[in-house]
């Protein structure tokens, strides 16, 4: 532990490209998966296939089915990995063995999310998804977790722990624009190769480029110079059970998991929202979210400088607040008299305030609170406060997708320009709203000042 290197800005951002590479192939799925999967009208008029069966299993569609069981499974993983990591004994490290060797898998098996080998609208398609969708979420786990528990040892200060936040939201923001670009890189390839194997296509070209990001931390960071590699005795249940007993992190995760729904709701109707709500062409979708990307950037630095002087809390709070008011004003999409294309900016704009605020700071208020509990118990317990995280907002993403999905169906055989077209994806962001608030409500209830207090402490007593 004393003889640890801090961490300089090149270190994080180096550590940042790894983020950008596993949140574009999240990002390529959490946004086209059920888009290529349940195609709307439109683009089933360009030439899609409804590759598996489109009929409902007491309300649930089976896009919804297999993507909400592949986060309950992601979401069960999480802290089996997490345990598995806090305990592990390599010369690497904890984190690195894992990153290394989860990297490639992870991106073979996205590609293979769009593989189809059956007539369309066969069982064995879903039946292949399902499986497909159970690999892409295990090795998502076996990369993601340890990934994350490395943000509080290589931030071991608060300045050091934002920098690191806003440098891994940064590519994280990056990451998931360009997944927005399939549609885009698809349209070269529309013509020779046809509306699905475009897709295919780009997806393995972008698969490559993240595989490629996530092996540069893998590779070029020495995790036994900065972090403390020293293994957990606890075993991963009751390191889980341990992390659910610190009742400042129950309340971050209540919030959280509220907000992971409204956001899943949103990111998962984006596309729908700009072409069915708006009328717009899925290609407008990704500089629709390049100027969300560019105006929430432009906010980052002055996140950076308040949360430090103000607090996460407060920051996180208003955040809450627009991304719910952000969500109404998507609902409403289609129905005030103003031109598409920039009803879809204001709707970028608003959204970006917030993305900026709950991009950075809800990742450095783990790393506070599990810095606060490791003075408190002794244990090093940073891969699984992160994976106990993810373990809840990815069931929580799990009701997302299967309530999106079915809620979507709602005036689904509306044809367009008749009254009550699109009214589901209308539905899903008001539904989004709703739950963004009261994530915010609930978060009000953090006690930030007991957890920097009780680091500051540790630190002076070191």
């Amino acid at each position: 532990m004393e003889n640890r290197k801090v961490a300089t800005n090149k270190i994080l951002w180096i550590f940042a490209i790894g983020q950008l590479g596993w949140s574009l192939l999240s990002g390529i799925i959490a946004n086209w998966l059920v888009f290529f999967y349940q195609p709307s009208q439109e683009e089933l008029a360009k030439g899609q296939l409804q590759f598996i069966p489109k009929g409902t299993f007491i309300g649930l569609t089976a896009i919804g089915i297999i993507t909400a069981f592949g986060r309950i499974f992601d979401a069960v993983t999480d802290p089996l990995i997490a345990g598995k990591s806090d305990s592990l004994k390599h010369k690497w490290g904890r984190r690195i063995p894992f990153m290394r060797f989860a990297a490639i898998p992870f991106g073979a098996v996205t590609v293979l999310m769009f593989v189809s080998p059956f007539e369309a609208g066969s069982f064995g398609n879903a039946a292949t998804l399902f499986v497909f969708a159970m690999m892409f979420y295990f090795c998502m786990t076996c990369y993601c977790t340890p990934y994350n528990a490395l943000i509080p040892e290589l931030g071991s200060t608060q300045n050091a722990r934002i920098n690191l936040s806003t440098f891994i939201s940064v590519t994280y923001f990056f990451g998931t624009a360009v997944a927005y670009l399939v549609p885009n890189i698809a349209g070269m390839f529309l013509e020779s190769m046809g509306y699905a194997n475009s897709y295919r296509v780009t997806i393995a070209i972008l698969a490559a480029v993240a595989v490629i990001c996530m092996l540069v931390p893998a590779f070029l960071i020495d995790e036994n110079q900065y972090a403390d590699t020293t293994p957990s005795k606890s075993s991963a249940f009751s390191s889980l059970l341990a992390t659910f007993k610190n009742k400042d992190f129950r309340i971050f995760v209540c919030s959280d998991i509220l907000y992971w729904v409204g956001l899943t709701l949103f990111q998962t109707g984006l596309s729908f929202y700009i072409t069915v709500l708006l009328g717009l062409d899925s290609g407008m979708t990704f500089p629709l979210f390049a100027i969300m990307t560019v105006v929430s950037l432009a906010f980052y630095p002055l996140v950076n400088i308040f949360s430090k002087k103000l607090g996460k809390k407060k920051l996180i709070a208003f955040a809450f607040l627009f991304f719910s008011f952000a969500f109404l004003v998507t609902a409403a999409a289609g129905i005030l008299a103003i031109p598409p294309f920039v009803y879809g900016v204001i709707i970028a704009v608003l959204a970006a305030i917030p993305m900026a605020i709950l991009g950075i700071l809800p990742q450095a208020v783990v790393a506070d609170i599990s810095e606060a509990d490791k003075l408190d118990t002794g244990e090093s317990r940073q891969g699984m406060f992160y994976a106990a995280r993810t373990f809840a907002f990815k069931l929580g993403q799990s009701l997302a997708m299967l309530m999106f999905t079915s809620i979507a169906l709602i005036g689904g055989d509306v044809e367009k320009g008749e009254s009550g077209y699109g009214l589901g994806y209308r539905l899903t962001a008001l539904l989004a709203a709703g739950l963004c608030l009261l994530g915010g409500i609930v978060f009000l209830k953090y006690n930030e000042k007991k957890v920097i207090d009780r680091i500051e402490g540790g630190q002076k007593n070191a």
